[in-house]
């Protein structure tokens, strides 16, 4: 009996209160979280198109325009994206957030790619700082890649790059010689790890001897540091990157509306 009365208590209360209405403004939103899980656990690649708004909303079994709001949702994040006469797709990642927007190196692009030579690559045990940052234990093994990128038969910018040796095994294989210029794809073709975002610190410090050097510049001179994370679509720290270069050649644009 007092099951029953447990039961008929609720179901007043939820008359009493408008609990449905609530529920029902946020059905997009649990219906986008569905579909985001969906997506980050791999159901539809990278780059490949979802299925059609109609077939998702029988799929689910809710409104077409509730569907239409939670796919909006998702396009806003930035983890779909719109193609005209198409439809709608996984975003296709980053193939590499150009560091030319920040530097003038005389003719060069903002677009331009730079190419790439690799310096040095070897294993490493991940420290503290690093650990915490690709979310790894400390100790774990982690590829580290120092590379310069060329612009005009000029090294211009200097890397050093950590990514967790255990998900890209096929970058500890074969010759660096054979990557391209950008990585991001690398990651891609070789390892299965799309980079969907990144975030980007901006600092100013001074070149040591060593690093000097590698830039063909004097030892002490200005430089800046830009400190980059990049994530998988779930939102997974796959790669950490320091690139230095002449501070005197930093410019950087802000346009505000």
């Amino acid at each position: 009996k007092r099951g029953a009365l447990g039961r008929l208590c609720a179901k007043t209360m939820t008359d009493l209160f408008p609990i449905p209405n609530q529920l029902g403004q946020r059905r997009y939103a649990l219906i986008a979280e569905r579909l985001r899980t969906e997506i980050t656990s791999g159901r539809w690649a990278a780059g490949e198109p979802i299925p059609a708004e109609t077939n998702l909303m029988q799929e689910f079994g809710v409104a077409l325009g509730t569907m239409r709001q939670a796919i909006a949702l998702l396009v806003n994040e930035g983890l779909l994206e719109r193609r005209h006469g198409r439809g709608t797709f996984v975003h296709s990642g980053l193939t590499g957030a150009s560091l030319l927007r920040f530097f003038r190196f005389g003719g060069a692009g903002e677009h331009d790619v730079p190419v790439s030579k690799i310096h040095k690559r070897s294993i490493v045990p991940a420290t503290p700082e690093l650990a915490e940052l690709l979310g790894l234990r400390v100790g774990a093994k982690v590829i580290h890649i120092l590379r310069r990128r060329w612009l005009q038969g000029q090294p211009r910018l200097l890397e050093r790059i950590w990514i967790d040796a255990k998900r890209f095994p096929a970058m500890c294989e074969g010759d660096p010689k054979d990557w391209g210029d950008l990585l991001y794809p690398e990651y891609a073709a070789r390892c299965g790890v799309v980079v969907h975002r990144a975030s980007e610190t901006i600092e100013f410090s001074t070149l040591s001897g060593a690093d000097a050097a590698l830039l063909k510049l004097p030892a002490k001179h200005p430089c800046a540091l830009v400190s980059r994370r990049a994530f998988d679509i779930a939102g997974q720290c796959v790669e950490v990157r320091v690139t230095r270069g002449d501070a005197n050649a930093f410019h950087y644009t802000v346009h505000l509306t």
